[in-house]
């Protein structure tokens, strides 16, 4: 078995660090080390590696809708329709090509909407085409008559088949999608932190429904978009969560907004929920998603993805500095050096949002937070005064520390 000790070593979009074969005591790996190697690496009790053992069961697109539909069917059995409907944000969706049977019965029930296909396991944009026709997916149909020979001699990709939002909201008559952090350090009990700082993902071109074969229409993904022949690199095509915050209440005011964040914290708490029985909590790991968020027309958020290893790689200055901060906020709650009491709500540009519950803000006015005012410490898309709350915070501990030495 291999020992960690040296300090740092890196992984897949990580700040570049020397890695090596010997000790460390921090590793932010990728997922195919961890693959490979965790079963088989000894670990001191403060060592910490950035990945879940089995992070695929939420980060898997296959793996979180059955973990999703599982759950929602646990809520209903245990509490009632009404808190089983809170996991009503993922689209219609199936797992092809064991699913096909079902999905054609549900495809001949509604025809003529748009379906989108995406491969289970792959990144970026890659392998994803629309459709309006069962014949433009006869492959997978193929495949479900093949014999179990030739399945093993040609393995099948699996996709999964999924309804289209066929009614994004548009900004500027383009569709976009939201990337949001969160950083969760242990599933028993569930702890989990967001982050003020995201951003949004133009497509490059207008939406329109009438060509369901034009990638820079219908995706968002960076890596698809700039290989548009009229994407400008200087302009980019991302906004900061802050600016849509502004425009979203300048257009629709501040309850409807309020209520479509308050939407979004849901889809968080639940999609961790819904795993939280399945996923190995081991004490070295933490890991930190991201989530992608569609947004209707009716201000409906919709869950398309979770990431395991969200792109740390810049587009521009702006993005730069929010995965640098993101980056450091993120260390700072790891908390390698132990100097953090375990109490505190807010870390950086985190705020704790679950802690074996709900988080309450700490807002003057609210005395104790009953059911009847409640506020969840969240500030997705709020002022982000990262620098200044840090100063206070290492400050304040700095000065426990002498006093109670």
């Amino acid at each position: 078995m291999s020992k960690p000790r040296n300090q740092c070593a890196k992984g897949h979009g990580a700040p570049k660090a020397k890695e090596r074969e010997g000790e460390w005591d921090f590793y932010w790996c990728d997922v195919s080390w961890l693959r490979e190697n965790f079963d088989h690496t000894y670990m001191d009790e403060h060592v910490r590696i950035s990945h879940f053992r089995n992070h695929y069961e939420l980060t898997r697109k296959n793996y979180m809708v059955k973990n999703l539909k599982r759950f929602r069917k646990q809520l209903e059995r245990d509490v009632g329709k009404l808190e089983a409907a809170k996991c009503d944000f993922f689209p219609k969706t199936f797992e092809l090509p064991s699913d096909y049977h079902l999905f054609v019965e549900e495809f001949r029930k509604t025809p003529g909407i748009t379906w989108i296909m995406k491969p289970v396991a792959r990144s970026q944009g890659k392998g994803i085409f629309l459709f309006r026709k069962l014949k433009d997916i006869m492959d997978w149909r193929k495949d479900v008559g093949r014999s179990d020979d030739q399945k093993d001699d040609i393995p099948v990709e699996n996709y999964v088949a999924q309804r289209y939002i066929e009614n994004p909201y548009l900004i500027g008559g383009r569709k976009f999608d939201l990337r949001v952090y969160v950083l969760v350090m242990s599933y028993i009990p569930l702890r989990a932190w967001l982050y003020r700082d995201g951003f949004l993902r133009f497509s490059n071109t207008r939406f329109t429904l009438s060509s369901i074969d034009d990638h820079y229409v219908h995706l968002t993904n960076v890596a698809v978009q700039k290989t548009s022949p009229d994407y400008d690199p200087e302009k980019g095509c991302k906004w900061m969560i802050q600016r849509f915050r502004q425009y979203l209440t300048s257009k629709h005011g501040p309850e409807a907004v309020e209520t479509l964040f308050r939407d979004m914290d849901n889809i968080f708490i639940k999609s961790l929920q819904s795993v939280q029985k399945v996923i190995i909590s081991d004490k070295h790991c933490f890991e930190l998603y991201g989530y992608d968020i569609l947004i209707d027309q009716d201000l409906k958020p919709w869950l398309l993805e979770v990431n395991a290893s969200p792109s740390l790689a810049a587009s521009s200055q702006e993005d730069y500095h929010l995965k640098t901060c993101l980056l450091e906020d993120t260390l700072h709650i790891v908390d390698m050096e132990t100097r953090l009491t375990g109490k505190e709500k807010r870390v950086g540009g985190f705020d704790l949002m679950w802690n074996d519950g709900p988080v309450s803000r700490e807002e003057e006015g609210i005395d104790t937070p009953g059911p009847g005012n409640f506020v969840a410490n969240t500030h997705l898309g709020c002022n982000n005064d990262r620098k200044k709350q840090l100063r206070q915070l290492f400050r304040s501990l700095h000065s426990q520390k002498k006093v109670t030495s």
